[in-house]
């Protein structure tokens, strides 16, 4: 397995996968199969595909290390595009069919609805990270603050199930809340463990 992950099939076969639920979402529009509401089936899928690709990206480094598989880091920054990418759609989502592209408006929403403030944050929080995801990044900001810099997708990661959980708080629908947040709690409560066991080595 290890040799065929450095191959790049490898990468082009995670690609076609992370693009799946965006071809789906494109045929079940065309042939009108989106449901009563089209918008909010839209809305909600691109969010949920946002919520699978952090939970993807943070297990990255935990199964390099169980598997004993370095060259699964290779896959980070794809999985990570592919988010911003989910995340982004996510936003247009909401940007245009919720608010009809009308700026004064969204400007107006964003600070009213603690769930869409929350999700503009962590948006906010993606943005420089997906701009600084090239090797040519690296060089010009130097290891350690880029490094620094890319763990503000923990914040992301906590921010996402506060958006989530305030969205479903309406309808009391809690869930796939504690699915997806106990994923996350157990994927960032692993990098505390493994960071607290180096600083009781000293």
């Amino acid at each position: 397995m290890s040799t065929w992950l450095r191959t790049r099939t490898a990468w082009w076969v995670l690609l076609a996968i992370g693009l799946l639920p965006l071809v789906s979402l494109v045929w079940r529009t065309l042939t009108d199969q989106l449901g009563a509401n089209p918008a909010e089936t839209l809305i909600r899928a691109t969010g949920d595909w946002t919520l699978r690709g952090l939970c993807l990206t943070l297990a990255i480094t935990p199964l390099r290390v169980l598997l004993g598989w370095p060259e699964l880091l290779r896959f980070r920054r794809l999985l990570g595009l592919l988010t911003f990418g989910y995340a982004s759609l996510h936003l247009l989502g909401y940007a245009g069919f919720d608010m009809g592209f009308v700026w004064a408006d969204i400007a107006h929403d964003i600070p009213k609805r603690p769930f869409v403030l929350v999700g503009a944050v962590a948006f906010a929080l993606l943005l420089p990270l997906a701009a600084t995801s090239w090797n040519g990044a690296i060089r010009r900001m130097g290891a350690k603050r880029w490094q620094a810099l890319h763990r503000s997708v923990y914040a992301v990661a906590v921010l996402a199930i506060l958006h989530f959980w305030w969205m479903r708080a309406g309808k009391q629908n809690f869930g796939e809340v504690w699915l997806y947040g106990t994923i996350l709690a157990g994927l960032l409560g692993w990098r505390a463990q493994r960071r607290l066991s180096r600083l009781s080595i000293f």
